[in-house]
């Protein structure tokens, strides 16, 4: 059986399912933060220690406007509403990804949760907020003086975590869309035609059923 330490998720197919209500792309983005919430809770019971789910990318910024500030808000509202409830679950929030290049009011509040979280051991939860995988690569490089995978892997987000063993993308889409390039060499990759806010707790069951009985060689035999 494989050990299950990290699960990252491509959460492709909000805004599609907004639409197919016929209540609009935003819709469909409130929907998938409910997908969130099950999918952290059910990760708590199945005691995978980190999950990582991909927010918002650094190429998103090329969607509608009203799109990117109803995103924003909604992440904003999140933190500010639940961030009682993050701590009496134990939940410690990461961040991966520039958030330097986002408005005040959005770095502060992904701060102040960091830090109010920091100490919870239940689970890391980390979310990729602006984040490129291609950028994340050439900014460890460019710190990176003597390059060995070592030193340069401590110059990546996730420079204190294990990489994914397992990727879940929703949506039909088979691709990795500049998501953890470097750390999903080895991760076992799953690819669901479902839209991310029918993603439920007995889907990610399934999928890490079959992930514990694959088969994983790392290269060997």
């Amino acid at each position: 059986m494989n050990n299950l330490n990290h699960v990252a998720f491509i959460m492709d197919g909000n805004g599609r399912w907004g639409r197919k209500k016929k209540r609009g792309r935003n819709y469909g983005h409130l929907k998938g933060v409910e997908t969130v919430k099950k999918i952290v809770k059910s990760s708590i019971k199945l005691k995978i220690p980190i999950i990582t789910f991909y927010v918002f990318s650094s190429e998103n910024w090329k969607r509608p406007k009203k799109e990117i500030n109803f995103l924003f808000n909604l992440i904003k509202n999140y933190f500010e509403k639940e961030i009682e409830t993050l701590i009496k679950q134990g939940i410690k929030i990461n961040i991966l990804g520039e958030i330097d290049k986002l408005s005040n009011n959005i770095k502060s509040v992904l701060k102040k949760t960091i830090n109010l979280t920091k100490n919870n051991k239940k689970i890391i939860v980390n979310l990729a907020i602006n984040y490129g995988a291609r950028n994340e690569i050439i900014n460890a490089f460019k710190k990176t003086k003597k390059i060995k995978f070592k030193n340069f892997e401590k110059n990546l987000y996730t420079k204190n975590l294990p990489d994914p063993d397992l990727l879940i993308r929703t949506g039909g889409h088979q691709r990795l869309s500049n998501f953890m390039l470097w750390q999903l060499a080895y991760a076992e990759l799953f690819f669901l035609k479902k839209l991310w806010p029918d993603f439920n707790s007995n889907d990610f069951k399934q999928i890490i059923i079959k992930y514990k009985k694959s088969k994983r060689n790392f290269g060997g035999i």
